[in-house]
């Protein structure tokens, strides 16, 4: 197995520094993680041949909220697949939202749904490029397990009209990706392969993009940055959330957004900033 090749079981994952393999033993957080790292003593028994072990964190500590349920490799049933995408900026720790044309003063991170048979990864990056134009984007982590919310009565029967389907919801499973390109690449028109969802972007900071999603979202998107926030944080010395806490401060500030023409407004947001 190659140094840098995703390892994955029912309950483990990899998650890597962004940074050039071999991947660096990162901190263990709340996402399950399997962290592997060069071994000088090859072992029999936790190493493969090219000297690489692997180390092995379980730590889920959660209790589903009252929109949230979590599985771990397959979505439960009567929710539609999807995959989120939360993309971080590595200069601001910031992360990419977008307001909805449809749904005023409602800010969002890219999702969507995967084809048929498509890796969940590969669909993260599809989307991405569909929905924002970004294709410069590097994956850092993949959440462990699924997470659900339900759509309010009225907007279930309209999707499920439209989809011919019955879902309660949508079951998503997120990705961490780190922003690699400049900021000129980001286009709301996408690749032009779909039509524009969003109106206007911007960085946020996590807490902003909990405070600021539709109602019925909240819980998972404080679930997604509760489980991305050390990696989000991480400065390259693998820091601790508590460690960057005390830098945040909270104060009523203008932020500059991007619409699709690629003109920018101010808008009146509540800013909690490094």
């Amino acid at each position: 197995m190659r140094s840098c090749e995703v390892l994955r079981s029912s309950q483990l994952y990899l998650v890597g520094d962004g940074r050039d393999c071999p991947w660096k033993p990162v901190k263990l957080y709340r996402v399950p993680l399997l962290i592997c790292k060069k071994s000088s003593k090859p072992s029999s028994s936790s190493s493969s041949s090219n000297g690489f072990s692997a180390s092995v964190s379980l730590s889920v500590e959660k209790a589903a909220g009252p929109a949230t349920a979590f599985s771990m490799e397959s979505p439960p049933r009567g929710y539609r697949k999807n995959v989120g995408i939360c993309l971080v900026n590595p200069t601001s720790k910031m992360i990419f939202a977008a307001s909805r044309i449809n749904i005023p003063d409602t800010w969002q991170m890219p999702q969507g749904g995967p084809d048929e048979g498509e890796d969940l990864r590969n669909a993260a990056m599809r989307e991405l490029r569909e929905e924002t134009g970004v294709t410069s984007a590097e994956f850092l982590a993949e959440a462990p397990y699924w997470l659900t919310y339900d759509f309010p009565l009225p907007i279930r029967d309209r999707l499920n009209r439209r989809w011919g389907t019955n879902y309660k919801g949508q079951a998503q499973k997120w990705f961490l990706f780190k922003f690699t390109g400049k900021e000129e690449e980001i286009n709301l028109l996408g690749d032009g392969s779909e039509k524009p969802e969003f109106k206007h972007w911007t960085w946020m900071p996590p807490e902003q993009v909990v405070e600021l999603a539709v109602h019925f979202k909240k819980p998972v998107y404080q679930e997604v940055m509760d489980l991305f926030n050390p990696l989000i944080q991480d400065d390259g010395d693998a820091k601790l959330q508590d460690e960057t806490s005390s830098r945040l401060h909270t104060e009523l500030s203008p932020v500059k957004t991007r619409g699709v023409g690629g003109g920018t407004a101010i808008s009146s947001i509540c800013c909690t900033r490094l």
